[in-house]
């Protein structure tokens, strides 16, 4: 709880670091811009206080996403952060889309600007300071895990490149007396466009919901298969409820030959043991056995597990279990998303494994690997 309130806090105030330099950018670059008559200036001292309006967003979400969990959100509110870093993207989309329509206008109708000393000297220090500022927000945005400042921080960046192009044009001007503003305001502006719409895209799909981190699901199976009694471990589901906040289900391999009382205590070590190493709840963890007492079962279990990683797209086989009294043989197989098509795959596992044992039923289960980069068989 301490660690969630101190990255809230970090949070917090990064954003309010961004709305005082950004608010006060905006006031010198509307001055310069109307003073200067520059059509890039006014419309990088627009881009300045979307990036304020940005923070005052991360900040509102930071706080709501902070609400303890509830009966109608008994997982919590942490989603409210992919929520505000959406608006984020949407409001940089609208400052490029803005800064597009105006820029057009003045290709149309120019105008000519009128560059002073003082007003590139405080453009050049914008460019600066927004440098300094990007890189600050968005390096503590990846330490704390936050979109919303990461996405502060990438805006802040193509905010010094757009001063840094106004100066530029500036300095044409000077020199040839070519004013080339209004075709730069708009060039600008398809990048801003670009970048809004990127962030938008990947804040989307962290909303619909992603495949799961492959680096902490192998840590996760790697804690899980420490106890001695578990051979595997599959099925890994893990739920993202906000940054670093997961819930999750597997499924583990065990020997036929534990009790009910000693799998009670079996799944409330290991649930215990993965909150505390990851920080992730599983909510449920279910059971395969596989038989140990029977040689002709062992070697079953060889045959068939040659036969269906034969297959191609088939990337793991696990849950296999032969009960000779009843005739079944079960198992769960695992295919992959890049088969063409998924169903034809399990039945040609199921035909193969049926031609080789037509005295059994097969209960055959088809999987998805939720973390398919651990492609291991």
């Amino acid at each position: 709880m301490e660690e969630h309130n101190s990255r809230d806090r970090i949070i917090i105030r990064t954003s309010i670091i961004g709305i005082v330099a950004n608010v006060l950018l905006a006031a010198f670059k509307a001055v310069v811009g109307f003073t200067a008559n520059s059509i890039a200036i006014v419309m990088d001292a627009v881009n300045n206080i979307s990036d304020a309006a940005s923070s005052v967003i991360t900040i509102v979400g930071t706080k709501l996403a902070g609400r303890k969990a509830d009966k109608k959100h008994p997982f919590g509110y942490g989603r409210v952060e992919y929520l505000s870093a959406m608006i984020i993207s949407v409001i940089v989309l609208y400052a490029g889309v803005t800064a597009l329509i105006e820029s057009v206008k003045k290709i149309i109708h120019p105008e000519t600007p009128d560059y002073g000393t003082i007003s590139l000297v405080i453009v050049a220090v914008a460019v600066v300071v927004k440098i300094l500022l990007g890189r600050y927000v968005k390096s503590v945005g990846q330490k704390v895990n936050s979109d919303s400042l990461v996405n502060s921080g990438d805006d802040a960046v193509l905010d010094s490149i757009i001063s840094a192009s106004t100066l530029a044009a500036a300095a044409i001007y000077l020199i040839f007396h070519v004013s080339l503003e209004a075709w730069l305001g708009a060039i600008i502006a398809l990048v801003i466009i670009k970048a809004g719409i990127e962030m938008l895209r990947e804040t989307i799909s962290k909303i619909l919901g992603e495949n799961a981190d492959g680096e902490l699901a192998r840590k996760i199976k790697a804690t899980i298969l420490e106890f001695s009694d578990v051979s595997g471990v599959y099925d890994l589901v893990m739920h993202n409820y906000g940054p670093d906040a997961y819930n999750g289900s597997v499924h583990i391999e065990v020997p036929d030959t534990l009790s009910a009382d000693d799998l009670d205590k079996l799944l409330r070590k290991i649930q215990v043991k993965v909150y505390q190493d990851h920080d992730v709840i599983l909510t449920a963890i279910g059971v395969y056995s596989y038989n140990t007492k029977d040689p002709e079962a062992v070697e079953a279990r060889g045959k068939v597990s040659k036969l269906v990683l034969g297959v191609k797209h088939v990337i793991q086989m696990h849950g296999f279990y032969l009960d000779k009294a009843e005739k079944t043989l079960r198992f769960d197989v695992v295919v992959s998303f890049d088969a063409e098509d998924r169903a034809e795959v399990y039945r040609e596992v199921c035909e193969k494994v049926q031609s080789e044992f037509p005295e059994y039923t097969l209960q055959v289960a088809m999987d998805t690997d939720f973390s398919e980069d651990d492609q291991e068989k």
